[in-house]
């Protein structure tokens, strides 16, 4: 059997080479998008959950102000990209009766992945604060990695005033769950990541309560990597007691699968709006 070439399989701007365009599209919509809901008053823009610029929370609002809530996290390999290019990602949830906050992050090299982590904590805590209510997160590579941490974490040990299922629902889209295939790519000169810390904070090897509820969606123009990663995190979750399932979304790439959510009437949409219903009926 030959060996895995893992820099072609997970360097998504190469497989996708019209990215530069794909990104000018987001920012444009994101534009769009965020001048429509304030226009209508319903966002709030530029919340600060830490104490570094980039660690941020812009919240679309539902039009009821007890709607259930929703988290999208962005991609760019924990090293790049901004939040506000996302914030058309909120449209589909929105036009379904959910809240959403597209959140932001420091980036790697200045943080590791841990402390991004950490961060993602934090700012769960913050909207809890905020909203008291659970929430559902969906995340894109990157985030769709994150989204799978916070499903996972142990919430009532750093808050125990909140519940304990903080976050039962996560929606990962083109998520990497085991970080070790990382430490044989270019993207490593910022993560810098060993075996150890590799297999730390790969959320496929963590413990998942049972009863989660967990989707790991891709696209079906991606590499097998891709596809591989999130058929195995939810085959090891959904035996470990969580509903977990495998998506594939056929004729879109790395990037272009995230479009869906601009669409109130996309499966994908849907399937966010419900996961947060339910958890804010939990």
């Amino acid at each position: 059997m030959a060996a895995i070439d893992y820099e072609a399989e997970y360097n998504n701007r190469a497989r996708v080479p019209e990215h530069p365009e794909i990104f000018a599209r987001w920012t444009y919509e994101a534009e769009l998008y965020r001048a429509e809901m304030l226009k209508n008053g319903r966002a709030e823009l530029g919340l600060t959950y830490g104490s570094t610029p980039r660690q941020t929370v812009d919240l679309f609002l539902a039009a009821h102000e007890l709607a259930p809530l929703a988290i999208f996290i962005h991609g760019g390999w924990w090293r790049s990209l901004e939040p506000s290019m996302f914030s058309q990602m909120a449209r589909g949830p929105n036009g379904q009766g959910v809240s959403v906050a597209v959140v932001g992050y420091d980036l790697c090299p200045n943080v590791t992945i841990g402390d991004i982590v950490e961060q993602m904590r934090r700012m769960c805590g913050f909207l809890w604060q905020r909203f008291n209510r659970r929430m559902t997160v969906y995340g894109h590579s990157a985030g769709g990695h994150l989204a799978a941490a916070l499903l996972a974490t142990d919430w009532r040990k750093l808050y125990p005033k909140a519940p304990d299922d903080l976050v039962p629902a996560a929606y990962s889209i083109s998520g990497v769950f085991d970080l070790a295939p990382l430490l044989a790519t270019s993207v490593n000169q910022d993560l810098r990541l060993d075996a150890a810390t590799a297999r730390h904070l790969s959320p496929l090897f963590w413990p998942v309560p049972s009863g989660r509820v967990f989707d790991a969606a891709v696209g079906g123009l991606e590499s097998n990597e891709f596809k591989r990663q999130s058929q195995t995190i939810a085959q090891s979750w959904q035996n470990a007691g969580a509903q977990a399932r495998y998506q594939e979304f056929r004729a879109t790439n790395h990037f272009t699968v995230i479009d869906l959510l601009s669409d109130r009437q996309s499966a994908m949409s849907t399937r966010v709006a419900e996961l947060a219903k339910a958890s804010r009926s939990n």
